[in-house]
């Protein structure tokens, strides 16, 4: 089934994710830029924790919190996402009970833990950094499409991609291939970005995504992962869109 190349259990205590093909290292040369010091102080000890349970860089976690909250732990949007790394609040209750992160989303911990586990999850599914990125800012349904050269991505979203790379300093790319931070335009070449042919778009994404990009049309978000149903979406939607 489709849903077990992201719930499959790791060798992280807890994870519930495939390891099989853990995230490329984000830039280990570039400091991790959390919003400010203070935040690095605070969140530090909980970020490395949730990239150890996750198998993700820490990188990755400071820049989605610089963007989404830029370290306030109290932030709440407009449609009502929370905390740190902006969890809505459906999907706060269902990763909460997954995870065991108990009932405050705007505890730090939990809220840093409940966003790489999704990060994580989306890196399960499409292998590619872009990919996992756009998943988190405009949802996987508007990321599979996009995939299937079905729907463009919105550029708030590809912006939010631009955005990631230039904090986090990551390298990254499309099935291991390096995404080189040095070129600020790289990743509009990526796979997700330039709308390849089917055979380029097959060997750039790993087996699993390959059958998620196929199934995009007949398969639900809820179906690969049920514990993140398409009708609660994790992050808020962009402005005036619906989810799939």
């Amino acid at each position: 089934m489709l849903q077990a190349a992201i719930v499959l259990a790791t060798g992280w205590p807890g994870s519930g994710f495939a390891a099989s093909a853990p995230p490329p290292d984000a830039g280990a040369d570039v400091a991790a830029v959390p919003a400010d010091r203070t935040s690095a102080r605070l969140y530090a000890s909980y970020v490395a924790e949730a990239a150890q349970r996750f198998a993700i860089p820490e990188n990755w976690i400071w820049a989605v919190m610089r963007i989404e909250s830029r370290g306030d732990r109290r932030a709440v949007s407009a449609a009502g996402a929370m905390g740190l790394m902006q969890i809505m609040p459906a999907t706060w209750t269902d990763l909460s009970a997954r995870y065991g992160l108990g009932s405050d989303p705007f505890d730090a911990r939990a809220n840093i833990h409940a966003g790489a586990a999704y990060l994580r999850a989306m890196w399960n599914r499409y292998g590619d950094l872009g990919a996992t990125l756009a998943a988190y800012n405009a949802g996987p349904g508007r990321t599979d499409a996009s995939l299937a050269r079905r729907r463009a991505l919105p550029a708030e979203t590809t912006s939010y991609v631009a955005r990631f790379m230039r904090i986090s300093g990551a390298n990254s790319g499309t099935a291991g291939a390096p995404w080189s931070a040095a070129d600020p335009l790289a990743w509009r070449r990526g796979a997700l970005f330039t709308a390849p042919s089917r055979a380029a778009q097959d060997s750039a994404v790993p087996a699993a995504g390959r059958a998620l990009v196929r199934a995009a049309s007949s398969e639900s978000d809820a179906q690969i992962s049920p514990s993140m149903p398409a009708s609660n979406p994790l992050f808020v939607a962009l402005s005036g869109e619906t989810r799939p």
